[in-house]
């Protein structure tokens, strides 16, 4: 071990012929085989061979993090360019596998210095991606300001009062050409854009997580026999029910209460009684699972996603507020785990927040049933031999019609419609 101005330096020498040491110098202990005999040797001495090598402890090598067990490779989006500062555990990368998004860390506080993937390409884990130096932060720190002299208080008092400095040109607002490349990632796409009297095309290329929806709603499509039934809810009931304890829901649990927790607290009711819903196909068999969990569709930057609450069927509505909306933060941010999205044993996928109407969801593999939720609007219905304006909302059940017969989907339908319109029924388990 060599130290050279504060730096650790490694250094490893061998010889294939003659026996030789660092001149004026003894070395003990050396490993067998290492050197014939060990004696102090002159100044000067010859070999045949002679190997070195030095690493720099300041370089810190970019590696691919570790995937879950399910993944095998992703595509690599950069988030800083060569010669950029970065902190320690800094995101500095992306790797976008067909799930999720797994943000790369910077091992140190440096600049880097290389970038050894280019952006886009698939890497593994361990992969080699780029380099950080250490050493270049020292080197880029700025030097302290030195103190302006003091103008003697005769002259500043006799010196006329500054003018205003002049504007500045419109070249000194230009902003700087930089002097290195961005990253593709880094870079935004301009909109194609309409009425500009032009006719042109924009090709882009398709995100691993839309090319896996695409497979897997096709692979739906293919495999289930989906049939689609609907129903409608009088929303009068759990409009008055936010309105009256929303202020008081939000002061106890710290977020707001949604429609999302009594539908979902709906669904395990429903799904408690009629657990073929809760069930799917492997190959022969029909699984029955004992527990509920829920898989959320949330709309993020990259494309649709559907993270999953679990065990709803043991939480109550605060605990599945604040899990919907932690997901759906996760989901804005780009931050979901692959662990977030794993499992599911059936879907809720709410376009009334969109303004939807009416539409029939696709079942997600290898569930067997997906519950589609609409926006609620004011529609003339019947009650009690009268037309009266309420808040309705369609509601729609699509499922795989090889496991789950009509019946049951009409009866699930129901305890949904039942729950959401009188909550009372839930409570009193009936």
């Amino acid at each position: 071990m060599i130290r050279v101005a504060g730096r650790i330096l490694s250094i490893q020498l061998s010889c294939k012929a003659g026996v030789w040491l660092l001149p004026g110098k003894f070395i003990n202990n050396a490993p067998r085989g290492s050197f014939a005999r060990f004696c102090r040797l002159p100044d000067t001495f010859l070999a045949q061979q002679f190997h070195s090598s030095i690493c720099v402890a300041d370089i810190q090598t970019i590696k691919v993090p570790a995937f879950p067990e399910s993944i095998a490779e992703g595509d690599l989006s950069w988030k800083k360019a060569a010669g950029d500062t970065v902190l320690t555990d800094e995101i500095i990368a992306e790797i976008e596998t067909d799930k999720t998004a797994i943000p790369v860390l910077s091992p140190c506080t440096g600049v880097i210095t290389e970038l050894l993937v280019q952006d886009g390409e698939k890497v593994v884990y361990a992969q080699q991606i780029g380099r950080v130096d250490e050493r270049a932060v020292e080197a880029k720190a700025p030097e302290p300001e030195k103190p302006k002299p003091v103008e003697p208080t005769a002259k500043a008092a006799a010196a006329p009062a500054p003018s205003a400095p002049a504007p500045p040109t419109p070249a000194a607002l230009a902003p700087s050409v930089p002097s290195k490349p961005l990253p593709a990632s880094a870079v935004s796409k301009a909109p194609l854009l309409f009425g500009s009297g032009s006719r042109s095309e924009q090709r882009v290329k398709m995100t691993r997580i839309r090319l896996r929806t695409a497979e897997r709603l096709k692979e739906a499509q293919n495999t289930c026999a989906m049939l689609t039934t609907f129903n409608e809810i009088d929303m009068s009931n759990l409009i008055d029910l936010r309105n009256k304890f929303k202020e008081a829901f939000a002061k106890k649990h710290g977020v707001k209460l949604g429609i999302m927790s009594t539908f979902s607290q709906a669904a395990a009711y429903a799904l408690r009684d009629q657990p073929i819903v809760n069930a799917f196909i492997d190959g022969k068999e029909i699984v029955y699972r004992n527990y509920i969990d829920l898989s959320i569709a949330v709309a993020s930057p990259k494309g649709l996603v559907v993270p999953v609450l679990r065990n709803v069927d043991k939480m109550n509505f605060g605990d599945i507020e604040r899990g919907i909306f932690e997901l759906g933060e996760k989901a804005k941010s780009g931050m979901l785990a692959l662990e977030d999205m794993d499992g599911g044993t059936f879907t809720i996928s709410n376009g009334g927040i969109f303004g939807s109407l009416f539409s029939t969801p696709i079942v997600n593999p290898p569930q067997s049933a997906i519950l589609g939720l609409h926006g609620t609007f004011e529609r003339p219905v019947a009650r009690n031999g009268q037309v009266v304006i309420r808040p309705m909302m369609y509601v729609a059940l699509s499922y795989d019609h090889r496991l789950i017969d009509g019946r049951e989907a009409v009866l699930f339908l129901r305890k949904i419609k039942s729950f959401v319109e009188d909550p009372r029924v839930f409570f009193l388990d009936i």
